[in-house]
């Protein structure tokens, strides 16, 4: 019986590789889960942001730094309003958090994104790269140091 399974998996497995192979639009078999990739918009854009061009924008004030850390998720609908009510849809956004894996970047961009935003980047590990770069920082309504001049 175990050999019996085993030869069904294997047959469908095989089964799936062929079809896969032959019809239009297949899935690839490796993929790349790198951020670049996954901030690709259909477009073929990348939404992410080298640090340099982000710290350009922000000495010619042509950019909105958002820390996506201080909006709170589960309640983003309650406060999406209060806080995007100010920004016109054709600015420049940057969204940002810190650490290489945290995702709350590329979870706000893409929001905004489906919000109307166009110009929207991600600064992947944001925070933590433009400290170490010594940029400019302000102190956010709260008190913390994460809020970025631009």
């Amino acid at each position: 019986m175990f050999w019996e399974t085993m030869a069904m998996v294997v047959l469908a497995i095989g089964l799936g590789l062929v079809v896969n192979q032959f019809r239009p639009g297949r899935l690839p078999l490796v993929g790349d889960w790198s951020a670049e990739a996954r901030l690709t918009l259909y477009s073929d854009k990348s939404m992410v942001i080298p640090l340099g061009e982000a710290r350009k924008l922000c000495e010619e004030n042509k950019v909105v730094f958002l820390d996506a850390r201080s909006l709170p998720w589960q309640g983003f609908d309650k406060y999406v309003d209060r806080v995007f009510e100010t920004i016109p849809e054709d600015t420049r956004i940057v969204t940002y958090c810190d650490g290489e894996h945290c995702s709350l970047s590329e979870d706000l961009a893409k929001e905004l994104v489906a919000m109307g935003y166009q110009n929207v980047n991600v600064l992947l590990n944001g925070w933590t790269r433009w400290v170490e770069a010594g940029l400019p920082v302000e102190k956010g309504h709260e008190g913390h140091p994460d809020v970025r001049k631009g």
